[in-house]
């Protein structure tokens, strides 16, 4: 009978992983049936292959049907905590690779569980064009009940699932951290009696935070003692003013919530992470630290 070394066994083995297709990440319809407040047909869903200054930016618009999609970490990483991340885009379209499927790579080598929140967008002109979209708070707070929802299944602890948001992904990440006692949608399953409250939020460049043309926090902005902790990245000579990330934090500090704040001198706008000779690219480790610190990427 042949023998085979075991050396040889296992660069076998080793080859066989190595041929396999990574698993797929799971995407899930938001809503059961009917999108909540979807009145007004909008055309095709589209993907949209564009330059951003130097950056080459994948752009989804025209989203009608809304979903999470779940990029699990490797096993022998996962910590069990997950974040919810919300691409900006001004509410018009979503940044998918920059500011979302880059960002799910990214908490994954830290051992967090990324989903990719694909909310509604663009704006619907039935909509009033002085206030955020509601639909894509709904969109948000639904999210955030189905993976608590389905945080067992998927071996998740059900405390420690945050929400990442850029731009006006951030205003939508500090929305839904700042109203999770009322939804903006009736109940209409199980899914919907699960916290839609992040234990967490990480706000990366928001805007729409302060009132326009102020700088005091917008309306929308409700900072209570049980509002979650927050970690925020701004550059100072962002187009969209820093200011929305320093009266948040000044707000969370009076409120008692903990907070970390960094203001770079430079950077600009829609820096991502994608890494650079500045600063602000630095913002991924600052942001792993705090989450360390904080207690959400303890071992399950």
């Amino acid at each position: 009978m042949r023998v085979i070394a075991p050396a040889f066994a296992l660069l076998c083995c080793l080859a066989l992983a190595a041929a396999q297709p990574a698993e797929k990440p799971l995407v899930l319809d938001l809503w059961p049936g009917k999108v909540p407040g979807e009145n007004v047909p909008i055309g095709e869903e589209k993907l949209l292959e564009q330059k951003a200054g130097e950056k080459q930016v994948q752009r989804l618009t025209n989203i009608s049907r809304p979903t999470i999609t779940i990029h699990r970490p490797a096993k022998d990483k996962d910590t069990g905590a997950a974040v919810l991340i919300a691409p900006g885009g001004g509410y018009n379209i979503l940044a998918w690779d920059l500011e979302g499927e880059e960002v799910a790579a990214w908490l994954n080598s830290i051992g967090v569980t990324g989903i990719v929140l694909k909310y509604r967008v663009p704006r619907r002109p039935d909509q009033p064009k002085d206030q955020p979209p509601v639909g894509a708070l709904q969109d948000a707070q639904r999210a955030m009940s189905l993976v608590r929802a389905k945080a067992k299944d998927m071996g998740l602890d059900p405390k420690r699932i945050g929400m990442l948001g850029f731009s006006a992904g951030g205003h939508l990440s500090a929305w839904t951290s700042t109203n999770f006692d009322k939804r903006a949608y009736e109940p209409m399953d199980e899914i919907d009696k699960q916290s839609c409250r992040p234990d967490f939020a990480v706000l990366i460049y928001p805007g729409g935070v302060v009132a326009k043309d102020k700088d005091e926090l917008s309306p929308e902005m409700r900072v209570t003692a049980e509002t979650p902790p927050m970690f925020f990245a701004h550059a100072g000579d962002d187009r969209v003013r820093p200011e929305n990330s320093v009266a948040l934090y000044l707000a969370l500090k009076k409120a008692g919530i903990p907070a970390e704040l960094h203001i770079y001198s430079t950077g600009g706008h829609g820096f991502g992470l994608r890494k650079s000779e500045q600063p602000c690219s630095t913002w991924p480790a600052r942001c792993a630290e705090w989450l360390k610190t904080q207690g959400y990427l303890k071992p399950v």
